[in-house]
């Protein structure tokens, strides 16, 4: 699915995002749908990726099931493939970004030069895909449109971005969730590198929302061989969607002004799908099952999943 055209009884707002079409209802519920359109560099790309969207949520509802018990979620019931509907929550304006490794952002940042992120102070000698002594969190700021940009803790809580009192919750929740992700990754033979979560608030209780653990919020590398390719100077095996960065820089693109995303091949496409695909189902343990749904389906499922809210 490229896009969704609904309207729900009661629906109250629509947004649609660079990957998720939401819909408001009644002002206190959600319906989320993950689009199988494609991001990088805060720029969503021409072609969308078959699947990519049934992926996504699907893994989003396992790990969101797997952590319930840390923090409470807005999940309330999965009713399509790539669909998910739940508690509508007043969005905390950060994003808490969490880094186990020197990878990404984190290691151009370091390879520039720079010993700090985010006002978290950068140990020397390491390299690219090292751990850290200890996970990191290096917030962003939560973009509507353009780029997300990299804000410090004392930042946030200075300007009342969020309390100090929520802003410390989020923390401990995040790297409680970052624990629990590593964990679950170790049981399948993998490593979660680097990952974010993102928070809402309804009345004094705080919430996991959006997805979480997926290859567009997270990056995981292969745990067997990653001493060997380390001490090798070697680039890791990965599953995550930096390898499509990675490309799109490769011919040219990182989102400047001017720059024009280099063609999608059918073949490029399709690789994109089946890595979207083997993430699924290393992470999950589960065969991927492709599954197509018309529009007129989707719209009676997710009616009658709210109707069940009510």
């Amino acid at each position: 699915m490229l896009e969704s055209t609904f309207k729900f009884p009661d629906q109250t707002a629509f947004y649609k995002g660079k990957v998720r079409d939401v819909y408001t209802i009644e002002d206190k519920w959600m319906v989320m749908f993950v689009s199988d359109r494609i991001s990088a560099f805060d720029v969503v790309l021409p072609r969308p990726i078959p699947y990519k969207g049934q992926v996504l949520n699907q893994i989003a509802a396992i790990m969101l099931d797997a952590t319930k018990d840390i923090v409470p979620n807005w999940v309330k019931s999965v009713p399509l493939p790539n669909a998910t509907v739940g508690l509508k929550c007043d969005t905390f304006p950060v994003e808490m970004v969490v880094r186990g490794n020197l990878t990404g952002h984190a290691w151009r940042t370091y390879k520039s030069g720079k010993r700090e992120l985010c006002g978290v102070a950068l140990p020397e000698g390491l390299k690219e895909n090292d751990y850290f002594p200890s996970p990191i969190i290096t917030p962003t700021t939560k973009a509507h449109e353009g780029h997300d940009e990299d804000i410090s803790r004392e930042e946030i809580i200075s300007s009342g971005l969020v309390s100090k009192e929520d802003y410390e919750q989020l923390e401990k929740y995040t790297l409680a969730l970052f624990q629990r992700g590593r964990e679950l990754a170790a049981k399948r033979g993998l490593i979660l590198v680097d990952t974010k979560y993102e928070f809402g608030k309804i009345g004094d209780t705080i919430y996991l929302i959006d997805e979480i653990h997926t290859p567009d919020s997270s990056r995981y590398f292969y745990a067997e061989g990653y001493e060997e390719k380390q001490k090798a100077g070697e680039a890791q095996k990965q599953l995550s969607k930096e390898f499509v960065r990675e490309w799109l820089m490769e011919n040219g693109f990182q989102g400047k002004e001017g720059q024009q995303v280099p063609e999608m091949t059918d073949a490029f496409v399709e690789s994109v799908t089946n890595r979207y695909i083997e993430l699924f189902e290393n992470i999950t343990g589960q065969q991927f099952k492709k599954e197509d749904v018309s529009n007129e389906d989707s719209e009676k499922k997710i009616i009658e999943a709210l109707k069940g809210l009510k």
